[in-house]
């Protein structure tokens, strides 16, 4: 039986637009609009939107609120204040990774996490299976619509939409205010490309005209829509994972690189495996590599040592638009894993040559 696939809320206007769709995470989601290629280089030095609403949103809320995100989340949230964010993931109880989210401080008492929308179900569950004390929970993922609006001139872009002082906002920070004349919408100085912006949770009943708004008050900046293709380079110039790619419950969050979001002054799901693990030092680690041969390197291809012994393999891969050569992550074992070491992607039966490299590919613009 095949999983009906479900559909954003712009889902017409995006085939209007003459988005290819395509199914993505048990969604049909916008692919590319024009070309990945145009697309990337408009978010990286412009402004452009993608419609994520797939994503998924949920409320914790209560007196023991923080006590359940700080039992099922590798950082710690204690350290959260209000309209501040913080990127963390859920530990499985088995060393591997329910999924990475980000945690909203909305008050003392409440919480808004955001899910990834393939996890939506699963975390729920998860988070539910933890929570002992009667936290009370809403997932709210099918009320909201969340647009990204990523690149140097965002602010810009916006700015005339909400009396909120976009400029001044630091990143991974978030206000609710007035956008688009609809109160009490959070704008979140967030997004998943490297290169500035906002993200913007918008009541679903209000989508289309919040998304026109947002391209009338932008139009002089060349402000386009952005679809999922870009999307996937733009984060992986910025060496961000992706679950289901670079992580998911079978990897380690440490060999992942995910240590500086583990914790260990608290007590959390897997604090003990995971602190085990890292004294006895990692066997493996997710590192970023740059093509020295001409190729481009996808998920699953085999990584391997000078003399073609298998050694890992490529999570995720792609040709990068801003450097104009294959760059991938993968895990390899440590002793590969030094900046400057030399590495072999397997592609077609020939070993082409790459180098591991320091994370991320390209600056950042935050």
């Amino acid at each position: 039986m095949t999983e009906q696939l479900k559909t954003v809320p712009l889902n017409d206007l995006h085939q209007q637009l003459g988005a290819k769709m395509v199914p993505f995470a048990g969604y049909v989601m916008p692919v590319r609009y024009s070309s990945d290629l145009e697309e990337h280089h408009c978010v990286r030095n412009g402004v452009g939107v993608f419609d994520v609403s797939h994503m998924g949103e949920f409320i914790v809320k209560g007196p023991k609120a923080l006590d359940l995100i700080q039992r099922v989340s590798a950082n710690d949230a204690s350290v959260l204040f209000d309209g501040k964010i913080q990127y963390s993931y859920l530990p499985n109880g088995k060393g591997g990774v329910v999924d990475d989210l980000l945690v909203y401080r909305v008050s003392a008492d409440e919480y808004f996490l955001v899910v990834n929308a393939s996890n939506i179900e699963k975390d729920w569950n998860w988070i539910q299976s933890q929570n002992t004390e009667g936290v009370e929970m809403h997932n709210i993922s099918d009320d909201l619509c969340l647009f990204a609006v990523q690149g140097p001139k965002a602010a810009e872009a916006l700015q005339s939409l909400t009396e909120v002082n976009l400029s001044e906002m630091d990143y991974y920070t978030f206000v609710k205010g007035t956008f688009a004349g609809l109160p009490d919408i959070i704008i979140s100085a967030t997004g998943y490309t490297g290169a500035g912006g906002f993200e913007l949770y918008i009541p679903k009943e209000s989508a289309v005209e919040v998304w026109n708004a947002i391209f009338e008050a932008g139009k002089e900046l060349g402000i386009k829509p952005i679809g999922l293709g870009a999307r996937d380079t733009l984060r992986l110039e910025m060496g961000y994972c992706l679950y289901g790619n670079d992580i998911d419950d079978t990897t380690s969050p440490l060999e992942a690189g995910l240590g500086w979001v583990t914790k260990f002054t608290k007590n959390f799901i897997d604090s003990d495996v995971l602190l085990a693990q890292k004294q006895a030092g990692l066997a493996n680690k997710l590192v970023g590599f740059e093509m020295i041969d001409r190729g481009i390197p996808r998920g699953h291809y085999e990584l391997c040592d000078a003399d073609g012994n298998v050694i890992g393999h490529v999570t995720s891969g792609t040709q990068s638009p801003t450097l104009s050569k294959g760059i991938g992550l993968g895990y390899v074992p440590l002793a590969s894993s030094k900046v400057g070491s030399e590495i072999f992607v397997k592609v077609r039966e020939r070993l082409l040559k790459a180098q591991v490299v320091k994370l991320p590919f390209v600056k950042p613009t935050v």
